[in-house]
């Protein structure tokens, strides 16, 4: 290659990285804990606390369930000897499809708990998402990283906007809330 065609190249790779350098010296980056602003924000402490007499109501249903299944093999245990071998094996058969029954009503439970999750926590993050565009565009900020799904293993603390978004968050004008048709109107 001759020196021409080298100085040539060098000029055309310089050329485009001066630009991308130039911009990324201007790049503003900032990260935020989301998982500590969904905890932390006043909707998201309600939902958790919703959620929580939820499992707790369901949690209680289930150990009710599971204290008359040991009862009732206690009883079966101490029955036994007095019974025949074929209502021995029906009565154990049918303890066995209680606690079968009792397992999949937890698994369905399970399952109910993720959904309603879920359910609770989709509006909150729209709106955390929401908070966190607007201060983005304030502050001139080109990305706004996810502190534990960026793969971030270190950041300066002056880089976390996670207080703001949650006073933010909290601070923004909350939706009205609807007056019930018996209350008294003030004047």
């Amino acid at each position: 290659m001759s020196l021409r065609s080298t100085l040539a190249a060098a000029a055309t790779v310089l050329s485009l990285a001066l630009p991308v350098a130039a911009s990324a010296a201007d790049l503003k980056v900032a990260y935020v804990d989301l998982q500590r602003v969904l905890l932390e924000v006043d909707d998201g402490k309600a939902a958790k606390q919703r959620l929580q007499k939820w499992l707790e109501a369901r949690q209680k249903e289930i150990d009710g369930e599971q204290e008359t299944l040991r009862k009732e093999k206690e009883l079966l245990d101490k029955q036994a000897s007095a019974m025949s071998e074929a209502t021995r094996t029906q009565k154990a058969t049918e303890l066995q499809k209680k606690v079968m029954e009792l397992a999949q009503k937890y698994e369905r439970s399970r399952a109910e708990a993720a959904n309603k999750e879920r359910q609770e926590m989709e509006p909150i993050i729209t709106r955390i998402d929401q908070v966190i565009a607007t201060i983005a565009e304030r502050d001139g900020l080109g990305f706004v990283l996810d502190k534990r799904d960026s793969g971030i293993v270190f950041a300066l603390g002056q880089y976390d906007i996670s207080n703001e978004v949650v006073r933010s968050y909290n601070n923004a004008k909350k939706p009205a809330a609807p007056v019930a048709k018996d209350a008294p109107v003030k004047k």
